[in-house]
């Protein structure tokens, strides 16, 4: 039932740009402020759990502009709001633009932070660390020195990715990065192979930066092919202060010389020898549950943020300094994956839910659905976000799950793929 004693855009009517679970928190966070909620994407209702509490669903793509154009100026939409899934960004400023309603960011932001080449160049200009790459020179001209990493310029949930270490697989992996491309463009960079993975992210307010959250990545073993997905993550990251002495002020001069006023921005990278080589950049936040922790830890609610911003252009959200830190608390965000096969059972997820340090479980897949062997998201059973007073209950939580969490397929009793180990935590404090 919504909150009868805030009504702040009573009568507003928003529009929610995908329906995926991520999208739940901040459909229930406009209704708690008295907006009507629509929810639009051209996934069927079952699969699309953000339209199972709207007050109204459309069934049009996201990439669909004219025909959301034209619904937003029929039924009068008075904003639009687009903060956690890729494929959104480059719709939302569109849409926004086409019916002059209030968008964080502009068309070059937009890009610069979509489109990969893009990116690198922005950060070689503001002397912010990349992964070295290749151009499709150095390939025809055997000029490549393996192991590298291919993926198309605008790749999302690893998709596209691969890992080589000759010509022929090269020669592979570029045919397939192009596939899974929008317009043919890849990218061939060194392989940072056994580096630890780092992750930020910012929040603006009136064009000042606030760092988040700054996390450590686990990837999968690249003997499972699973060195792209992340498994664990962990927050704060054991390289914070590092980041903080190092590179923080030369990426914050960056996203200020881009003009950013508000809205989340995060890169992930590598810590390489103490540098933060980053190789993939957001104009939003990730797609977890993250914003959850910092409200659970400061009562800071970046989901009602998000909708200041779509209904005014502005929020007056005030972050607590040193938020980044979590005031000594530890979070995660637990990626489970599933092995191929048509799932049958699914069990113990109640009890995960109810465990007083689990935060969010976001599920990606369910009873009935087939997994195919793709190693990337297409693979996660289940996103599940963690806070915990200290580093020990944040290990003994991660276990928990993984002893809690069944699940079963057509061909396998025990369908959950690589559990992560615990063990692989090391160096935090």
């Amino acid at each position: 039932m919504r909150n009868m004693n805030y009504k702040k855009y009573h009568g507003k009517k928003l529009l929610v740009l995908a329906g995926a679970s991520v999208h739940v928190k901040l459909v229930r966070a406009a209704q708690e402020m008295g907006a009507y909620v629509i929810v639009t994407d051209n996934i069927c209702i079952e699969d699309s759990p953000a339209k199972q509490i709207a007050d109204e669903t459309w069934d049009i793509s996201v990439v669909d502009v004219d025909s959301i154009v034209e619904k937003c100026r029929k039924i009068g939409v008075d904003g639009v709001i687009a903060g956690w899934i890729d494929p959104c960004q480059r719709p939302y400023f569109e849409i926004c633009q086409r019916l002059n309603l209030n968008c964080y960011g502009t068309y070059e932001q937009f890009f610069e932070m979509t489109d990969k080449h893009a990116f690198k160049k922005m950060c070689q200009k503001y002397g912010v660390d990349v992964i070295p790459e290749f151009t499709m020179d150095d390939y025809y001209n055997k000029k490549i020195a393996f192991p590298v990493f291919v993926k198309p310029v605008d790749s999302r949930g690893s998709r596209g990715q691969s890992v080589c270490y000759n010509y022929d697989e090269l020669d592979g992996a570029i045919k397939f990065a192009k596939s899974e491309s929008s317009n043919g463009d890849i990218l061939i960079e060194k392989y940072i192979k056994d580096k630890n993975e780092f992750h930020v992210t910012y929040f603006f307010i009136n064009g000042e930066p606030h760092i988040l959250r700054a996390s450590d990545n686990y990837c999968g073993y690249e003997n499972q092919n699973m060195q792209k997905v992340v498994s664990c993550s962990v927050l704060p990251s054991k390289f914070l202060d590092l980041y903080l002495d190092t590179a923080h002020k030369k990426v914050v001069n960056m996203f200020r010389n881009l003009g950013v006023k508000y809205g989340p921005v995060f890169m992930q990278g590598f810590v390489d020898n103490g540098l933060f080589r980053f190789f993939d950049p957001g104009f939003r936040f990730p797609g977890v549950d993250i914003e959850l922790i910092f409200k659970e830890v400061f009562g800071v609610d970046f989901m009602k943020a998000m909708i200041d911003i779509a209904f005014t252009g502005k929020t007056k959200l005030v972050i607590p300094p040193n938020i980044q830190f979590l005031d000594g608390n530890y979070g995660s965000v637990l990626y489970l994956t599933v092995k191929a096969g048509t799932i049958k059972s699914i069990n113990g997820v109640e009890d995960v839910i109810n465990n007083k340090y689990v935060i969010s479980y976001l599920p990606r897949c369910k009873v009935g659905d087939k997994i195919d062997w793709q190693y990337n998201v297409n693979q996660r059973l289940a996103e599940i976000d963690i806070l915990c007073p200290n580093f020990e209950e944040l290990l003994k939580t991660i276990e928990y799950i993984h002893k809690t969490i069944k699940a079963s397929t057509d061909v396998d009793n025990d369908a959950i793929f690589s559990r992560f180990d615990i063990s692989r935590l090391i160096g935090y404090k």
